[in-house]
């Protein structure tokens, strides 16, 4: 896609928003016809059923819109990688779907996301850190992996996952433009068109969810896009940092739910109401000032991003080393929250609420829309 001006950037973002704006309210019919909803829980805030088939909206949408801008202006590189790059993420979208409509065995969900990381890697599309090939594969595949169910984990919350996405997206887009990848570019502002398209109606109250179609597949594109940003005038070491601060949020995220749940002798894969949203929640935030709160991360991170883009080696390692400082900072205060029914301090704080006769504090006895059960399991 060589040559794309900013109209044509602005055709495809626009018309990928306009498009899921369109799908979305057919998908909400659909899924209330078929009887697809995410129904209240134990372990689930929704006070009524809540339609699924957002992702099948965001999938379709970004498909279309890219196949056709593809007939118009082909990748200099071939359609070959971007068939890849579709068809991957697209299986993984029809994958989550039935695991939203069925369920799906995790070793069975996992052994197909390395399997497409695997395939991204062998078409040249992965990580080419190290001379070694082998060191280069496990690389691709964990940040696929990872990546990938780190939104799958950040949808636990209206609006959250695909607010998120559609910024470090938008960042993706920038520093593909700067650094001339033009099939970056348009795949990146194409999935930041069809994540705020599906905001409209997914932001608190949500009318209908994503489920794993859409954040899957929304995980497993900015895994592979933000993989791909070829920083040639960025120290080595610095550009290796790019990656990570763009996707820091749903990053830093699955990392305190899974250190927490293990110094609290739980499960990483058991699911719950202990993300970093629902902390927010719990010490008394509303559900869209929490999730506001991490759209301003998102975009602070995405800010640094392009700051290490441009600075030099000693800058940006400065950079880096504050960030994980105050990653360790933020993370050290948000553990301490007591979401689990097992702290001493939760119990604490609900028997001074029974004393007092009021009522708990907001997020205290019920968490924040949505969930990652599914998501996590």
């Amino acid at each position: 896609m060589t040559g794309v001006g900013g109209w044509g950037y602005l055709g495809v973002f626009c018309t990928t928003a306009v498009l899921t704006l369109l799908l979305t309210p057919l998908a909400i019919r659909l899924a209330v016809k078929g009887d697809v909803l995410d129904h209240p829980s134990a372990i689930k805030a929704q006070a009524s059923p809540v339609p699924y088939l957002g992702g099948a909206a965001i999938v379709l949408s970004f498909a279309v819109v890219v196949l056709i801008a593809a007939l118009f202006r082909p990748p200099a590189t071939g359609l070959g990688e971007l068939a890849v790059i579709l068809g991957l993420a697209s299986l993984l979208g029809v994958m989550g779907l039935v695991d939203d409509l069925r369920g799906l065995s995790p070793w069975l969900r996992l052994l197909l996301e390395i399997a497409a990381g695997v395939v991204v890697w062998a078409t040249s599309a992965g990580a080419e850190l190290f001379s070694n090939d082998v060191l280069n594969l496990l690389v691709t595949v964990g940040w696929i992996v990872v990546v990938t169910n780190a939104f799958n984990l950040l949808d636990n919350m209206d609006g959250l996952s695909a607010g998120t996405a559609a910024i470090a997206a938008l960042f993706v887009f920038v520093l593909a433009v700067d650094n001339e990848q033009f099939l970056v570019a348009v795949l990146a502002i194409a999935l930041a068109g069809c994540a705020i398209g599906f905001l409209r109606s997914n932001f608190h109250p949500a009318r209908i969810y994503m489920g794993d179609a859409g954040s899957l597949f929304l995980g497993f594109l900015l895994a592979v896009l933000a993989m791909k940003i070829d920083l040639v005038d960025a120290p080595r070491l610095v550009s290796l940092g790019v990656p990570l601060v763009l996707l820091g949020v749903p990053l830093f995220d699955t990392t305190l739910v899974t250190v927490n749940r293990l110094r609290h002798g739980r499960s990483p894969l058991s699911g719950g109401r202990d993300h970093v949203s629902h902390r927010l929640v719990f010490v008394g935030v509303s559900v869209p000032v929490a999730v506001g709160l991490t759209y301003v991360a998102a975009v602070s991170l995405g800010v640094q991003a392009l700051v290490l883009a441009r600075v030099d080696r000693t800058s940006g390692l400065l950079v880096l080393g504050w960030l994980a400082l105050l990653a360790g900072l933020v993370g050290g205060l948000l553990s301490g929250v007591p979401v689990y029914e097992t702290s001493r301090r939760r119990h604490f704080m609900l028997q001074v609420v029974r004393e007092h006769e009021a009522e708990p504090p907001a997020g205290l006895g019920s968490a924040a829309e949505g969930d990652d059960v599914e998501d996590a399991s």
